[in-house]
């Protein structure tokens, strides 16, 4: 009889960690560390813990999206926090068998599915939690993203965060300017969003980069009301209806029978 992941001993742990490697998520499996060596230290959980605090520390009766869940990590802290349901999709294979392989190890129940953050429409179901978590700047088209996911599977609340560059300032903006107005665009709290067309960090999949104006500006014109900023890349939000109604022009995707 084959033995579960959450039966193996420390050896065999660490040797199915190499064969998944390399990992970018360093999870603590039973005392085995996934990415002991990662540049940015204990990530995600030095992240996390500087926001953590700012979702409910009891999940029960909620269900939870993770978009873009890479090798497990938030989604396994829902499951911690007794969510009655968790599904992990992201686009990479090999992450997901990370993940699979992770929470197994960790006993929890999640559901991982292989989908773009494009396709989301392809759950056909709405979440309660939505966790949108290092994505956005990897996209080439990032707020179809958040139209889509306003659109198609946020019930409540929406927890984005995103890579961050140039000022943290926030201009306030009217309403509209007369096209003779070209000073604000040059003020540091205008939102921007910088385009990175060949590499940054020697990442090809960094796409965009907001400033803070611009992260806040594209959620709330995707429909989503900002409730809680606990760290600096990291936004709380509620799902709002958008006035006149979808904006997402993606066509939703048919899975196959």
């Amino acid at each position: 009889m084959q033995r579960s992941a959450s039966d193996l001993s420390a050896e065999a742990i660490s040797r199915r960690v190499r064969e998944l490697g390399p990992w970018f998520h360093n999870l603590d499996l039973r005392g085995i560390r996934t990415a002991p060596d990662h540049f940015l230290g204990d990530y995600p959980a030095v992240k996390w813990r500087r926001f953590a605090d700012a979702l409910p520390q009891d999940l029960r009766g909620r269900t939870v999206l993770d978009i873009g869940c890479n090798a497990g990590f938030y989604a396994i802290e829902m499951k911690r926090r007794g969510a009655d349901r968790v599904v992990g999709v992201d686009h990479d294979r090999d992450y997901l068998e990370q993940a699979r392989f992770a929470a197994e190890v960790c006993g929890v129940e999640i559901e991982f599915r292989e989908l773009s953050t494009y396709d989301v429409a392809a759950l056909d179901e709405r979440f309660d939690v939505v966790l949108f978590l290092g994505v956005l700047y990897h996209l080439r088209h990032p707020l179809l993203a958040l139209d889509l996911i306003h659109e198609h599977v946020a019930r409540d609340l929406l927890v984005l965060q995103t890579m961050q560059r140039g000022s943290a300032a926030v201009e306030p903006l009217e309403a509209d300017y007369p096209i003779t107005e070209v000073e604000i665009f040059e003020r540091p709290g205008f939102p921007r969003l910088h385009f990175v067309e060949r590499r940054y960090s020697g990442d090809p999949t960094n796409w965009w980069l907001p400033n803070r104006a611009c992260s806040e500006a594209l959620l709330r014109d995707a429909g989503f009301e900002i409730v809680d900023h606990p760290e600096e890349e990291v936004f709380v939000c509620r799902r709002r209806p958008v006035p006149g109604g979808s904006q997402a022009v993606y066509p939703r995707a048919r899975e196959e029978p």
